[in-house]
């Protein structure tokens, strides 16, 4: 999988005043793309519920580039930037397109969290090394 892509619809609710795209909807676009994406790559709520296992973020942080209004076609590009061979830590980008031009993009660094013990945790569960190692992966991808 060279990447995963999505083209997103905007709600008048998605918009700030200024009539473009507010801040905390890039994140909430973000946050879903991941869980969307993990999903498909057999790593669902359901199976993390079951194994006791979440991920958890130390950091979000979004550069906006240029406005995105109401009637903009987004597409939304989600790629590993970083990982650990454990599959432990990592950190994702997601890059917001308006006709190939590049809106902005999300920085996340993140790792796994015994759900039971509420502490880190390296993921045991093969299911989530595998569906983090066929992860797509950005050109400048580097192992922790």
């Amino acid at each position: 999988m060279a990447t995963f892509s999505k083209q997103l619809s905007f709600r008048w609710s998605d918009l700030d005043p200024n009539f473009h795209l507010r801040h905390s909807a890039y994140y909430d676009f973000g946050a879903q793309h991941r869980v969307e994406l993990l999903e498909q790559l057999g790593l669902s709520l359901r199976v993390m519920q079951t194994e006791h296992i979440g991920p958890i973020l130390f950091r979000e942080e979004c550069v906006f580039r240029r406005e995105i209004k109401l009637s903009d076609i987004i597409i939304m590009k989600t790629k590993m930037s970083k990982m650990k061979a454990d599959a432990s830590r990592w950190s994702i980008i997601h890059e917001f397109y308006n006709n190939e031009m590049l809106c902005a993009t999300i920085t996340v660094d993140g790792a796994w969290m015994d759900t039971k013990l509420r502490k880190l945790a390296t993921p045991t569960p093969q299911i989530v090394i595998d569906a983090l190692s066929i992860f797509p992966k950005s050109d400048d991808f580097v192992d922790l």
